[in-house]
Protein backbone atom coordinates (compact mmCIF):
# COMPACT_ATOMS: atom_id res chain seq x y z
CA UNK A 1 0.00 0.00 0.00
CA UNK A 2 1.58 3.37 -0.73
CA UNK A 3 0.47 6.55 1.22
CA UNK A 4 -0.27 9.79 -0.28
CA UNK A 5 3.10 11.98 -0.88
CA UNK A 6 1.09 14.75 1.38
CA UNK A 7 0.77 12.12 4.05
CA UNK A 8 4.14 11.08 4.34
CA UNK A 9 5.41 14.59 3.96
CA UNK A 10 3.40 15.71 7.28
CA UNK A 11 5.16 12.53 8.75
CA UNK A 12 8.41 13.39 7.52
CA UNK A 13 7.59 17.28 8.84
CA UNK A 14 10.19 17.91 6.01
CA UNK A 15 12.39 16.59 3.19
CA UNK A 16 15.00 18.83 4.57
CA UNK A 17 18.49 18.05 5.81
CA UNK A 18 17.59 19.08 9.40
CA UNK A 19 14.38 16.73 9.20
CA UNK A 20 16.64 13.89 7.87
CA UNK A 21 19.64 14.20 10.54
CA UNK A 22 17.61 14.25 13.23
CA UNK A 23 15.57 10.48 12.61
CA UNK A 24 17.55 8.47 14.97
CA UNK A 25 17.38 11.25 17.36
CA UNK A 26 13.14 11.09 17.29
CA UNK A 27 11.20 9.92 20.38
CA UNK A 28 10.95 6.28 20.16
CA UNK A 29 6.86 6.46 19.71
CA UNK A 30 7.57 8.93 16.04
CA UNK A 31 10.12 6.41 15.02
CA UNK A 32 7.52 4.45 15.00
CA UNK A 33 5.18 5.75 13.22
CA UNK A 34 7.23 6.15 10.45
CA UNK A 35 8.28 2.68 10.55
CA UNK A 36 4.39 1.63 10.10
CA UNK A 37 4.38 3.58 7.04
CA UNK A 38 7.49 1.64 5.19
CA UNK A 39 10.14 4.01 6.39
CA UNK A 40 13.08 1.58 6.11
CA UNK A 41 15.13 4.08 7.98
CA UNK A 42 12.73 4.62 10.69
CA UNK A 43 12.12 0.51 10.74
CA UNK A 44 16.21 0.00 11.20
CA UNK A 45 15.75 2.54 14.03
CA UNK A 46 12.95 0.75 15.96
CA UNK A 47 14.83 -2.17 15.59
CA UNK A 48 17.49 -1.17 17.08
CA UNK A 49 15.55 0.40 20.46
CA UNK A 50 14.02 -2.96 20.96
CA UNK A 51 16.66 -5.01 20.21
CA UNK A 52 19.24 -2.11 23.13
CA UNK A 53 15.81 -1.55 24.93
CA UNK A 54 16.49 1.96 24.29
CA UNK A 55 13.53 4.18 24.96
CA UNK A 56 10.97 0.76 24.94
CA UNK A 57 11.09 -2.63 26.87
CA UNK A 58 14.06 -4.45 25.44
CA UNK A 59 12.09 -7.38 23.00
CA UNK A 60 14.64 -8.93 20.63
CA UNK A 61 11.50 -10.93 18.77
CA UNK A 62 10.14 -7.56 17.86
CA UNK A 63 13.72 -6.10 17.03
CA UNK A 64 14.14 -9.03 14.90
CA UNK A 65 10.60 -8.15 13.13
CA UNK A 66 11.37 -4.89 12.71
CA UNK A 67 15.44 -6.00 11.15
CA UNK A 68 13.26 -8.30 8.50
CA UNK A 69 11.13 -5.68 7.48
CA UNK A 70 14.01 -3.24 6.85
CA UNK A 71 15.94 -5.76 5.20
CA UNK A 72 13.07 -7.04 2.66
CA UNK A 73 13.49 -3.45 1.96
CA UNK A 74 17.49 -3.72 1.39
CA UNK A 75 18.99 -2.28 4.10
CA UNK A 76 21.75 -4.28 4.76
CA UNK A 77 22.58 -3.31 8.29
CA UNK A 78 19.18 -4.19 9.44
CA UNK A 79 19.68 -7.99 7.81
CA UNK A 80 23.55 -8.41 9.85
CA UNK A 81 21.33 -7.42 12.76
CA UNK A 82 18.87 -9.67 12.11
CA UNK A 83 21.05 -12.54 11.29
CA UNK A 84 22.97 -11.98 14.65
CA UNK A 85 19.66 -12.27 16.90
CA UNK A 86 18.87 -15.49 14.57
CA UNK A 87 22.30 -16.99 15.01
CA UNK A 88 21.78 -16.71 18.69
CA UNK A 89 18.09 -17.12 19.33
CA UNK A 90 16.13 -15.41 22.23
CA UNK A 91 13.11 -15.37 23.94
CA UNK A 92 10.71 -15.75 21.33
CA UNK A 93 12.91 -15.99 18.72
CA UNK A 94 13.88 -19.81 17.68
CA UNK A 95 17.87 -20.10 16.96
CA UNK A 96 18.47 -20.57 13.29
CA UNK A 97 22.46 -20.65 12.45
CA UNK A 98 21.59 -21.83 9.29
CA UNK A 99 19.13 -19.19 8.27
CA UNK A 100 21.75 -16.83 10.12
CA UNK A 101 24.62 -17.82 7.79
CA UNK A 102 22.31 -17.36 4.84
CA UNK A 103 21.87 -13.83 5.77
CA UNK A 104 25.20 -13.04 6.21
CA UNK A 105 26.07 -14.95 3.15
CA UNK A 106 23.49 -12.32 1.19
CA UNK A 107 24.91 -9.56 3.24
CA UNK A 108 28.65 -10.25 2.74
CA UNK A 109 28.09 -10.36 -1.57
CA UNK A 110 26.87 -6.82 -0.88
CA UNK A 111 30.29 -6.36 0.74
CA UNK A 112 29.82 -5.15 4.05
CA UNK A 113 32.27 -6.05 5.97
CA UNK A 114 30.96 -6.65 9.93
CA UNK A 115 28.99 -9.71 7.93
CA UNK A 116 32.04 -10.88 6.19
CA UNK A 117 33.91 -10.47 9.53
CA UNK A 118 31.08 -12.98 11.16
CA UNK A 119 30.76 -15.56 7.95
CA UNK A 120 34.05 -15.72 9.13
CA UNK A 121 33.00 -16.48 12.60
CA UNK A 122 30.88 -19.10 11.19
CA UNK A 123 33.60 -20.95 9.21
CA UNK A 124 35.90 -20.88 11.81
CA UNK A 125 33.35 -22.24 14.61
CA UNK A 126 30.78 -24.28 12.58
CA UNK A 127 27.82 -22.20 13.24
CA UNK A 128 25.37 -22.68 10.70
CA UNK A 129 28.29 -25.25 8.19
CA UNK A 130 30.98 -27.10 8.87
CA UNK A 131 34.21 -25.90 10.17
CA UNK A 132 36.40 -24.79 7.22
CA UNK A 133 39.28 -22.58 8.45
CA UNK A 134 40.91 -21.67 4.84
CA UNK A 135 37.17 -20.24 4.22
CA UNK A 136 37.03 -18.70 7.54
CA UNK A 137 40.63 -16.80 6.96
CA UNK A 138 39.15 -15.86 3.13
CA UNK A 139 36.55 -13.99 4.39
CA UNK A 140 38.57 -12.32 7.38
CA UNK A 141 40.54 -11.33 4.58
CA UNK A 142 38.00 -9.53 2.61
CA UNK A 143 36.71 -7.60 5.70
CA UNK A 144 39.99 -6.75 7.03
CA UNK A 145 41.08 -5.05 3.27
CA UNK A 146 37.87 -2.96 4.03
CA UNK A 147 39.84 -2.05 7.45
CA UNK A 148 37.35 -3.75 9.66
CA UNK A 149 39.56 -3.63 13.23
CA UNK A 150 37.51 -7.23 14.27
CA UNK A 151 38.36 -8.86 10.93
CA UNK A 152 41.77 -7.82 11.44
CA UNK A 153 41.78 -9.50 14.82
CA UNK A 154 40.44 -12.44 13.92
CA UNK A 155 42.77 -12.83 10.97
CA UNK A 156 45.51 -12.08 12.60
CA UNK A 157 44.73 -14.71 15.74
CA UNK A 158 44.54 -17.19 12.55
CA UNK A 159 48.35 -16.27 11.00
CA UNK A 160 49.55 -16.59 14.93
CA UNK A 161 48.49 -19.71 15.39
CA UNK A 162 48.87 -21.12 12.00
CA UNK A 163 45.22 -21.93 11.19
CA UNK A 164 43.69 -22.20 8.32
CA UNK A 165 46.74 -20.36 7.05
CA UNK A 166 50.36 -20.70 7.13
CA UNK A 167 51.80 -19.46 10.37
CA UNK A 168 52.83 -15.66 9.74
CA UNK A 169 54.27 -13.99 12.65
CA UNK A 170 54.73 -10.21 10.26
CA UNK A 171 51.49 -10.65 8.84
CA UNK A 172 49.64 -11.08 12.32
CA UNK A 173 52.14 -8.07 13.71
CA UNK A 174 50.50 -6.22 10.77
CA UNK A 175 46.97 -7.45 10.91
CA UNK A 176 47.17 -6.19 14.55
CA UNK A 177 48.88 -3.27 13.34
CA UNK A 178 46.07 -1.88 11.52
CA UNK A 179 43.80 -2.49 14.33
CA UNK A 180 45.42 -0.96 16.89
CA UNK A 181 45.76 2.61 14.30
CA UNK A 182 42.10 2.82 15.05
CA UNK A 183 42.35 2.81 18.63
CA UNK A 184 40.60 -1.06 18.64
CA UNK A 185 40.98 -2.61 22.28
CA UNK A 186 41.81 -6.17 21.18
CA UNK A 187 44.30 -4.62 18.18
CA UNK A 188 46.15 -2.69 21.35
CA UNK A 189 46.15 -5.46 23.44
CA UNK A 190 47.29 -7.90 20.68
CA UNK A 191 49.80 -5.61 18.84
CA UNK A 192 51.19 -5.42 22.94
CA UNK A 193 51.30 -9.00 23.29
CA UNK A 194 53.51 -8.72 20.36
CA UNK A 195 56.13 -6.92 21.00
CA UNK A 196 56.17 -8.12 24.54
CA UNK A 197 56.88 -11.65 23.07
CA UNK A 198 59.09 -10.80 19.91
CA UNK A 199 57.18 -12.17 17.61
CA UNK A 200 56.73 -10.15 14.06
CA UNK A 201 59.33 -7.15 15.72
CA UNK A 202 62.14 -6.91 17.91
CA UNK A 203 60.83 -7.43 21.33
CA UNK A 204 60.00 -4.02 23.25
CA UNK A 205 58.23 -4.45 26.73
CA UNK A 206 57.92 -0.52 26.96
CA UNK A 207 55.91 -0.58 24.20
CA UNK A 208 54.19 -3.61 25.15
CA UNK A 209 53.14 -2.00 28.21
CA UNK A 210 52.25 1.30 26.83
CA UNK A 211 49.97 -0.81 24.37
CA UNK A 212 48.45 -3.12 26.99
CA UNK A 213 47.40 0.33 28.84
CA UNK A 214 45.96 1.99 26.01
CA UNK A 215 43.87 -1.35 25.30
CA UNK A 216 42.43 -0.79 29.04
CA UNK A 217 42.10 2.83 28.75
CA UNK A 218 39.67 1.77 25.41
CA UNK A 219 37.64 -0.14 27.20
CA UNK A 220 39.37 -4.10 27.01
CA UNK A 221 39.28 -4.82 31.24
CA UNK A 222 41.49 -8.15 29.92
CA UNK A 223 44.59 -5.82 29.45
CA UNK A 224 44.61 -5.13 33.14
CA UNK A 225 46.60 -8.29 34.01
CA UNK A 226 49.05 -7.84 31.23
CA UNK A 227 49.60 -4.06 32.16
CA UNK A 228 50.29 -5.83 36.25
CA UNK A 229 52.67 -8.25 34.61
CA UNK A 230 54.83 -6.13 32.89
CA UNK A 231 54.36 -3.61 35.60
CA UNK A 232 55.87 -6.28 38.74
CA UNK A 233 58.94 -6.20 36.63
CA UNK A 234 61.72 -3.86 35.19
CA UNK A 235 60.53 -2.97 31.70
CA UNK A 236 63.05 -4.03 28.49
CA UNK A 237 63.82 -2.72 25.31
CA UNK A 238 65.53 -5.42 23.48
CA UNK A 239 66.13 -9.32 24.60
Amino acid sequence: MRFPATVLTALLLAASPAAAQALQDLPFDKQLTLAKVGDVDAQYEVGLAYEKGDGVKLDEAEAARWFRQAALQGNVDAQYHLARLVSRGAKGLKQDPGTALKLYQDAAAKGYAPAMDALGQCYQLGKGTDIDLAKAADWYQKAADLKLADAQNNLGMLYLEGKGVSRDLIKAFRLFEGAASQKDPWGLNNLGGMYEMGWGAPTDKTKALDLYQQALAAGNGKAQQNVDRLQSKPAATAD
